[in-house]
């Protein structure tokens, strides 16, 4: 497991980035490098669960460990999701359950910067470094539109 780091300055205040980031439509829309149909399921609130799934109900599941809006939001996953049912952990799964994906703003001069790290086997490494940089910059797109 490799903790990546990736990081971009958005000319938008923490709220916008934040809605950007979070907001279902929005969500949809920067998640789609990862996957075309990107959604979630969740109530929002710490401690509480999040499904992050493809319009085939195919995805993983997590909690939310810590959340202050807009500052931080940290996940932590937990297994997969198959046919919009939460599945056993597996040896596969046993490899990364844990794992971390922390997304934290900050905010000077009206310029956050985002920053998201997040836990990765070694064999996603490389699909990481190359997707989520395409990811934050539509964040950053979405936060910067008027």
């Amino acid at each position: 497991m490799k903790r990546l780091q990736f990081t971009t300055d958005i000319n938008a205040p923490r709220e916008k980035v934040w809605d950007a980031l979070w907001q279902d439509q929005n969500y949809r829309k920067w998640t789609s490098v990862f996957a075309p149909t990107s959604y979630y399921i969740t109530d929002w609130k710490e401690g509480g669960k999040i499904q992050f799934l493809s319009g085939d109900g195919t995805g993983m599941y997590s909690t939310i460990e810590k959340m202050q809006r807009p500052d931080f939001m940290f996940f932590k996953h937990i297994g997969e999701m198959k046919e919009g049912k939460e599945q056993p952990l597996n040896e596969s799964t046993k490899s990364w359950t844990g794992s971390m994906e922390n997304y934290t703003l900050k905010e000077a001069n009206s310029v956050t910067t985002l920053s998201v790290d997040i836990d990765v086997t070694d064999d996603h490494v490389e699909s990481f470094a190359n997707i989520f940089p395409k990811a934050l910059q539509l964040v950053k797109e979405l936060a910067e539109a008027k």
